[in-house]
């Protein structure tokens, strides 16, 4: 873009003509380096969406390439499944259900006749057997008491102020103290 111009020796022999050459010089260089990189950027970019472009082609293979096997794996459930079925009538398995049904309350009621206790001791009188019960309570309540030892009466006499009174002052001395401490 810049162009030299040829001076004369005068002006050659000039430092600041030398130097203006020079900065000459370097903004060429500097402009051809720019070019380059944008062609390399260019490059890079077109580069970039290459690769961007085979690896979305190579998921979308991937991705039929299972779903074909997806599919054939369906098929071969669904015929193994249509084989496995072709045996079976609806009829006989309700009829099967209902005989389980009926042998599992049989097996019930065997279970629940085993564990009931046996009428043997039924013979007594439930009212009857609760009084006893009731009678041997009391009398051991009874004997418990006559052993029961009573404290004696103490011969001292009695405080003057009642204990209700002692109480209430020593309730007030407490929620004085509460009062200074709160405070």
């Amino acid at each position: 873009m810049f162009m030299l111009l040829h001076v004369g020796d005068k002006q050659a022999a000039d430092p600041m003509w030398s130097n203006f050459a020079s900065l000459l010089v370097r903004q060429e260089a500097a402009l051809q380096a720019l070019k380059r990189k944008k062609r390399y950027e260019k490059q890079l970019s077109q580069i970039d969406g290459t690769l961007s472009t085979i690896e979305f082609q190579r998921e979308a293979l991937e991705n039929s390439h299972t779903n074909t096997e997806v599919l054939k794996n369906m098929s071969y459930a669904a015929q193994t499944m249509k084989k496995v079925h072709e045996n079976m009538d609806l009829n006989k398995i309700d009829d099967l259900m209902q005989d389980i049904t009926e042998q599992q309350d049989v097996a019930r009621e065997i279970s629940e006749a085993i564990s009931n206790r046996a009428a043997f001791g039924d013979e007594f009188d439930e009212d009857e057997l609760l009084a006893e019960l009731e009678e041997l309570e009391q009398e051991e309540l009874n004997k418990r008491m006559r052993d029961v030892r009573l404290p004696n009466v103490p011969s001292t006499s009695l405080p003057s102020r009642p204990a209700s009174s002692r109480k209430r002052v020593e309730d007030e001395d407490d929620m004085k103290q509460l009062a200074a401490w709160a405070s």
